[in-house]
């Protein structure tokens, strides 16, 4: 679990500090899309940048289980 409490991260593309991602009032497509393998979540914007970071979404473990995913047409999930 990476999550933990952090509501606020470094955007690796700007450095500068701003909010996570918060499924409850912002859209997912407005700071996210996968790549085009569908196995590595790219963020769009600040937030979105900054949420894959902090979360570490794109770690190897990670990666190769949607790599599975992909191949048994279970990934991506509907958005």
């Amino acid at each position: 679990m990476f999550k933990r409490d952090f509501v606020v991260a470094t955007d690796p593309g700007t450095g500068v500090e701003t909010a996570l991602y918060n499924p409850r009032t912002q859209h997912w497509k407005d700071h996210f899309r996968w790549d085009d393998d569908k196995t590595g979540l790219v963020g769009l914007s600040a937030v979105g940048r900054a949420t894959v970071s902090r979360l570490r979404i794109n770690r190897p473990d990670a990666v190769r289980a949607r790599q599975r995913w992909v191949a048994a047409k279970l990934h991506p999930p509907p958005v």
